[in-house]
C-alpha cells in the first residue's frame, strides 16, 4: 500500500511539472532562509556559555544618565576602582577583578610591534577560565611582569607555542621591562564579548590614574556557588553612598554616584545587553534577535502559504479522481493519508534542496557578518532534530487542509456532472488571504529594507560637522618617546606634499575614548559634565570645523596654552606651586554649540569672552578659571546613534592622535610619507594610520552588514510570494479559459482580458498595503529612534513598496492573462 501511495506521489508531481517546480523551489527557499536564519539566531544567543562556571560569571556595567538631558547610556565599561570595595562589602562575591585595555609596545628583535594586553590582577583566571594550552592559569599572574599570550599571539611574536619561560622587552616611557612569558591560551572563538588576545598584571601606578575621575576597562566578578546577584543590586545603592568619595568642586560636592549607577549582567547575556563596547566587538541587542527570528517564520510562512494555495487550487482538477477512488472502494482515511504522503514528500524533496543551499550560502553569510555559523547535523549543535521538525510541521500544516479539502469530494456529484475539476465554496476566499498574507509581509519587509538603506546611507553622507573625506589618523601620539617630539611631528607633517594640514588631538574621527570635566559656569548652581579635549591650533582647520563667533585657538596668544600636563608631571612642592601658577594665570577655550547651550548662553556669540572654572586637578588644587574664545559647531565623531557631545578643546601639548588632512591622487603615498617622517623622529614607537572614512564605516559595519541580510532575506520573501502567483495565476487561467473564449465572441480585447485578470489579482495586494503599512510604520519607527540623527519616516518607502509589490503581481499574473486572452475562442470553446 505505502509502495503505491509513493509512486502515486511521484506520478502526480510528473505529470504537473510546473506545480511541482513552484512548489519545491518556494518551499526549498523559504526552508533554506529559515534554517539560515535560526542558525544566526541560535549562534548570536549562544555568547559566551563556552565559558566554564559562565551561570557565576557577571560583567559590571556602568550606566551613565546625563543629568542634563536625561539620556541614559549604559556600557560595559566601568571604574576600575569599584572592583576592590565590591568584593569586600558584598560576600556573595568569591572574586572580582578590575581589566583595562593597553597597547604595550613590544620589542623582540628590531622592530617593535604593538600588542594588546588586558592588564588586570591574579584572580582573573578564577574568574574568566580560559582554555590554557601552555603555563597554570592559578599562577601565570603572580609575577608583576608577568605576560600570558593567546595562540595566534604567541605565533605572531614567538613563531611557537613552546614560550612559556621565554621574555620579550616592553618600552614604557622611555624604559625597558622585561615582560616573562607565563602562559599560552586557545584563541577565543567568534561567539565571545570577549576580545583577549594578551594578558598582563596591571601596575599599581597604572591602577591609581584616574581612579573615581573616568571609566577606565571593565570589571568582572565571579558569584559563590548558591548565591544570586539580586541581593547585591538590592545593596548597590548603599554601597555607593560608604565607598565614593565626594569632590568639590567650586565649594560644592560632587559625587559620580550622582551621575552613575551600576548592575551586574551575566556574562552570557553581555551581548544581547545593548550596552556599549568595543568596536571590534560590537553588541546586539534581543530586539534584533528577536526580528530575525519573525522574518524566518515569515519567510516560511509565505512558502507554506504556496504551498496551501497551489494545492487547493490544483485539487479542484483531481476531482474526478478521488471520485473514482470513492466509488473502487478508498476510504476517507485512505484518501488523508495519500494526500499527506504527498505533501510530506513533496516537502521532503524541498528539504533536501534546502539543506543543499543552505549550506552553499553558509561560508558567504558566516563571513559577511562576521560569524562563525555551522550547519553540523549530530551532536549538541546540530540541526538534525530541527530539520526533522521543519519537514513535519511544513509538510503537515501544508498539506492537512488541501488533504481534507480533496477527501470530500461527493463521487455522485462530481460523475453526474461529468467535471473534471470542482471546487466547493469558500475555497476561493482562503486563497485570496493567503495571497493578502503573502503580500502584507513582503510589502512590510521592503518597506523596512527601504528605510534601513535610507538610514545607513544618511549616517554616511549626513554632515556630520566636519568633513570626514581625506582625513588619516596617526595614533599613539600620547606616548612618552613621541610627547618631546609631537610638535616637531605636526610642523613637519604639514612640509609633506600632498599635507594640507596636520594637527594633534585627543578627540578624533570614530573616537572611542571620552574624557569629561566638571564646569562651574557663574550662575549656575550645579556644575556641568562637559568633554574635555586638549587640541593643538591646527585642529579647527585639519577637520574643517565651522567657526560660529570669536575665534579658534592659536599660537600667538600665550593663554591659548593650557599645559596641564607639565603640571602634573611635577612632583612634591612643585606640583603644588605649579598648579597655584596655572589656576592663577588661567587660560582661552574654544567650546562646541551644544557646550555653549549647556552652560546657559542664549547664542554662540554671547559665551565669548565669559569665564568658567575646570576642576582639572583631583586632590582639591583649586580650579583653573578659562575664557571662552570661541565657538564651533557641533562635530560628530562618533556613531550618529549618540547625540552631539559638549566639548570644550584646551591646548595641553598632549595628545592621543595626529589628524592629517590629505589632498592628492595618491593617498597612499601620502601616508607612507608621513610615516617615514613618523620612524626617524619616533623609531621606537610604530606607525599606525588609519583613514577616517574607513575607521568611521567600521562603527555601522554590524548595522550594515545586517542591514544587507535583512534586505537579501526580504527579496527573498517576495520571489518566493511571486512564484505562488505565478503558479496561481496559471492554474485560475486555465480554469478560466472557457470564459475567456466567451468574452472573445462578444467582443472582449485582448487588453480588457488582461486588465480583468490583472484587477482580480491586484485587489488582494492593494489590501495587503493597507495591513503592512502601519506594522513596518511601527517597527520602523522604534528602530529609527535608536539614532539621534536620522531620516523623516515620510510614506515614500511605503507607498514606493505597495508600488513594487503591485507591479510584480501585475507582471506574474499578465503572462498567463496576455497567453489565454490570445488563444483561439474555438479552442477555449472546446476546453472542457
Amino acid at each position: 500500500m505505502w509502495g503505491n501511495y509513493l509512486t502515486l506521489g511521484f506520478r502526480s508531481l510528473m505529470k504537473n511539472g510546473t506545480y511541482a517546480f513552484i512548489n519545491i523551489a518556494g518551499l526549498a527557499l523559504g526552508l533554506a532562509a529559515c534554517l539560515l536564519l535560526l542558525l544566526y539566531v541560535r549562534y548570536e544567543t549562544s555568547y559566551d556559555a563556552w565559558l566554564p562556571d559562565a551561570e557565576r560569571v557577571y560583567q559590571l556595567q556602568s550606566v551613565n544618565t546625563d543629568p542634563e538631558t536625561g539620556r541614559v547610556t549604559v556600557s560595559q565599561g566601568s571604574h576600575g576602582v569599584v572592583a576592590a570595595p565590591l568584593k569586600k562589602d558584598f560576600p556573595q562575591i568569591e572574586y572580582a577583578v578590575r581589566a583595562d585595555v593597553s597597547q604595550l609596545v613590544l620589542t623582540r628583535g628590531a622592530d617593535p610591534v604593538f600588542a594588546d594586553v588586558w592588564m588586570t590582577e591574579p584572580d582573573f583566571f578564577q574568574i574568566l577560565r580560559l582554555p590554557f594550552l601552555r603555563g597554570d592559569p592559578a599562577t601565570a599572574l603572580n609575577d608583576a611582569n608577568a605576560l600570558v599570550l593567546s595562540r595566534s599571539e604567541a605565533i605572531r611574536l614567538f613563531g611557537s607555542l613552546d614560550v612559556v619561560g621565554q621574555t620579550i622587552t616592553n618600552v614604557r616611557r622611555g624604559k625597558k621591562i622585561e615582560k616573562r612569558i607565563t602562559g599560552v591560551f586557545e584563541n577565543l572563538p567568534k561567539n565571545s564579548h570577549l576580545d583577549i588576545k594578551n594578558v598582563g598584571r596591571i601596575s599599581e601606578e597604572a591602577a591609581a590614574e584616574c581612579s573615581w575621575s573616568c571609566i577606565n576597562g571593565g570589571v568582572y566578578v565571579k558569584l559563590r556557588p548558591g548565591t544570586t546577584v539580586a541581593p547585591i543590586h538590592a545593596g548597590l545603592p548603599a554601597w555607593e553612598k560608604r565607598n565614593i568619595p565626594p569632590q568639590d568642586v567650586g565649594g560644592q560636592k560632587v559625587s559620580e554616584g550622582d551621575r552613575f549607577d551600576w548592575k551586574l549582567v551575566n556574562v552570557r547575556d553581555v551581548h544581547l545587553s545593548g550596552a556599549e563596547g568595543e568596536p571590534e566587538k560590537p553588541t546586539n541587542d534581543r530586539t534584533t534577535i528577536v526580528t530575525f527570528t519573525v522574518i524566518a517564520l515569515l519567510i516560511l510562512g509565505i512558502a507554506s502559504a504556496n504551498f496551501v494555495n497551489l494545492a487547493t487550487a490544483r485539487a479542484g482538477q483531481r476531482a474526478r479522481e478521488v471520485a473514482l477512488r470513492k466509488v473502487l472502494g478508498a476510504s476517507r482515511k485512505q484518501l488523508l493519508v495519500q494526500f499527506l504522503g504527498e505533501s510530506l514528500l513533496l516537502t521532503a524533496i524541498a528539504m533536501l534542496i534546502a539543506l543543499s543551499l543552505a549550506e552553499l550560502v553558509m561560508p558567504w553569510l558566516s563571513a559577511f557578518l562576521n560569524a562563525d555559523l555551522k550547519l553540523a547535523y549530530l551532536g549538541t549543535e546540530g540541526v538534525l532534530a530541527t530539520v526533522v521538525g521543519l519537514w513535519l510541521a511544513v509538510g503537515l500544516a501544508g498539506g492537512l487542509y488541501p488533504a481534507f479539502f480533496l477527501s470530500r469530494f461527493q463521487p455522485g456529484a462530481v460523475l453526474k456532472a461529468n467535471r473534471s475539476n470542482a471546487e466547493p465554496p469558500g475555497t476561493g476566499r482562503v486563497r485570496s488571504a493567503l495571497v493578502v498574507a503573502q503580500f502584507a509581509v513582503s510589502i512590510g519587509l521592503i518597506a523596512c529594507t527601504i528605510v534601513i538603506y535610507a538610514q545607513t546611507q544618511f549616517v554616511r553622507t549626513n554632515d556630520a560637522g566636519y568633513r570626514r573625506e581625506g582625513l588619516f589618523t596617526v595614533s599613539n601620539m600620547d606616548r612618552a618617546a613621541v610627547v618631546p617630539v609631537a610638535d616637531t611631528i605636526i610642523r613637519e607633517a604639514q612640509r609633506i606634499p600632498g599635507v594640507q594640514a596636520a594637527a594633534g588631538a585627543a578627540i578624533f574621527p570614530a573616537s572611542g575614548t571620552t574624557l569629561n570635566a566638571k564646569v562651574i559656569v557663574p550662575g549656575r548652581a550645579k556644575p556641568a559634565t562637559i568633554g574635555w579635549y586638549s587640541v593643538s591650533p591646527e585642529f579647527f582647520e585639519t577637520v574643517g570645523t565651522k567657526l560660529l563667533a570669536g575665534r579658534t585657538l592659536s599660537s600667538s596668544f600665550a593663554n591659548d596654552a593650557v599645559r596641564i600636563s607639565d603640571v602634573i608631571m611635577a612632583e612634591g612642592d612643585a606640583l603644588k606651586q605649579r598648579q597655584r601658577e596655572l589656576n592663577a594665570r588661567g587660560g582661552n577655550t574654544v567650546v562646541n554649540r551644544t557646550a555653549a547651550r549647556q552652560m546657559g548662553f542664549a547664542d554662540p556669540a554671547s559665551a565669548i569672552g565669559k569665564t568658567v572654572r575646570v576642576n582639572t586637578f583631583q586632590d582639591g588644587a583649586g580650579l583653573l578659571p578659562l575664557t571662552i574664545v570661541g565657538v564651533v559647531e557641533d562635530s560628530r565623531f562618533r556613531s550618529m546613534r549618540e547625540p552631539p557631545e559638549p566639548m570644550m578643546f584646551y591646548n595641553d601639548g598632549l595628545y592621543l592622535r595626529l589628524v592629517v588632512r590629505y589632498e592628492s591622487d595618491n593617498p597612499e603615498a601620502v601616508r607612507q610619507s608621513v610615516g617615514r617622517l613618523w620612524k626617524r623622529l619616533a623609531p621606537d614607537v610604530p606607525y599606525e594610520a588609519d583613514y577616517a572614512e574607513a575607521e568611521l564605516a567600521e562603527l555601522y559595519r554590524t548595522d550594515r552588514a545586517r542591514g544587507i541580510s535583512f534586505a537579501g532575506f526580504s527579496l527573498l520573501a517576495v520571489v518566493i510570494a511571486a512564484l505562488g502567483l505565478f503558479g496561481l495565476a496559471a492554474f485560475t487561467a486555465d480554469r478560466r479559459t472557457k470564459e475567456i473564449g466567451i468574452r472573445k465572441v462578444f467582443g472582449a480585447t485582448v487588453a480588457d482580458i488582461v486588465r480583468l485578470l490583472a484587477w482580480q489579482f491586484s485587489k488582494p495586494v492593494i489590501l495587503a498595503n493597507l495591513i503592512a503599512w502601519p506594522v513596518a510604520w511601527w517597527i520602523m519607527r522604534d528602530w529609527l529612534n535608536q539614532f539621534d540623527a536620522r531620516i523623516a519616516l515620510t510614506p515614500g518607502p511605503f507607498v514606493v513598496a505597495g508600488l513594487l509589490a503591485l507591479i510584480i503581481a501585475v507582471g506574474t499574473v499578465s503572462s498567463h492573462a496576455i497567453r489565454i486572452a490570445r488563444t483561439n475562442p474555438i479552442h477555449a470553446l472546446r476546453y472542457e
